[in-house]
C-alpha cells in the first residue's frame, strides 16, 4: 500500500484468500473521499460508474465512461488494482492479471 498518503476515508481491513498475488497482498480496502471522477472533474466531463484506485486512493471513471480514467491511470502509473466505488458493489479487479474477486 501506499505510505505516507493521508487518505479522506481510513482503508478497512479485506481478506482476500484466493485471487492474484496482488489481491492475495492486500491488507486493507481504501474507499472513495468523493464519489466523482477527479479527471472528468477538472475537464468537465462525465461518468457512468467510478472506481477507486487501491494504491493511491484516487477514484476516477470505469470503461463505460467517455473518458475511461480509471483504466488510464492503471496503465500510466502501475497500481494494479480498483474496487467499484459504487454503493453495494463489494468487488477489487487486477488490471495486471485480469482478476475481480468479491469480498
Amino acid at each position: 500500500m501506499a505510505e505516507g498518503i493521508k487518505f479522506a476515508i481510513e482503508p478497512k481491513p479485506v481478506t482476500i484468500e484466493e485471487g492474484c498475488s496482488h489481491l492475495r497482498a492486500m491488507s486493507s480496502l481504501i474507499e472513495p473521499a468523493k464519489r466523482e471522477c477527479e479527471d472528468c472533474v477538472k475537464v468537465g466531463g462525465r461518468w457512468v460508474h467510478l472506481r477507486t484506485c487501491q494504491t493511491c486512493g484516487g477514484t476516477r471513471c470505469c470503461d463505460s465512461s467517455p473518458n475511461r480514467h480509471a483504466s488510464r491511470h492503471a496503465r500510466a502509473s502501475g497500481h494494479p488494482i480498483i474496487a467499484s466505488a459504487e454503493r453495494g458493489e463489494r468487488w477489487l479487479y487486477c488490471y495486471v492479471d485480469d482478476e475481480t474477486t468479491e469480498y
